[in-house]
């Protein structure tokens, strides 16, 4: 074999990104208070106290919290607020909303954070495949925030990737 076999992709100047590196450890709790409803649709302010009075609030230490309710009830905001402040102490973060509305807050702050300038003036792939639950949205967060910087961004793989910008 007079030709070696050169891996041109390990030998490019693209930076690969992937997002999957930058998954928060910790754990994702959907906390629905339909329970805490009388017949799953009424707030009563004095149950729905006792229930947060006597909620051991522990059990969401260093997590990651959304609070929602899964039925067509009428929750006012104070409800949510009422929770938020018993979690604020053990959670991580606490939101309203479901668990991908949570995965795209929390990657709000995680992208707010990244310091680009490793990524100034070069070729960039945003790697695509993930196996945690990265949610869209940090996708084009992520785009937005390099685009200022970066000579091009593609998404995909280095041997598949689908150009989405490149500088003029």
């Amino acid at each position: 074999m007079a030709d070696e076999i050169v891996n041109r992709v390990a030998n490019s100047v693209l930076v690969t990104i992937n997002l999957e590196d930058y998954y928060p450890k910790g754990q994702r709790v959907l906390f629905d208070i339909k329970d805490w409803l009388f017949e799953g649709f009424v707030l009563r302010e004095k149950d729905f106290r006792n229930q947060v009075a006597e909620h051991d609030w522990s059990q969401y230490q260093d997590a990651y919290v959304a609070l929602t309710c899964c039925t067509d009830a009428i929750i006012p905001g104070w409800a949510y607020m009422l929770i938020s402040i018993q979690l604020e102490s053990v959670a991580k973060k606490t939101i309203i909303g479901n668990l991908e509305a949570l995965e795209t807050s929390i990657y709000q702050d995680v992208l707010n954070n990244l310091d680009v300038s490793e990524f100034a003036n070069k070729p960039l792939i945003i790697k695509g495949c993930s196996k945690k639950p990265v949610p869209q949205n940090a996708y084009i967060m992520l785009a937005s925030k390099l685009k200022p910087i970066a000579t091009s961004i593609m998404y995909g793989e280095a041997c598949s990737s689908v150009p989405l910008f490149k500088k003029k």
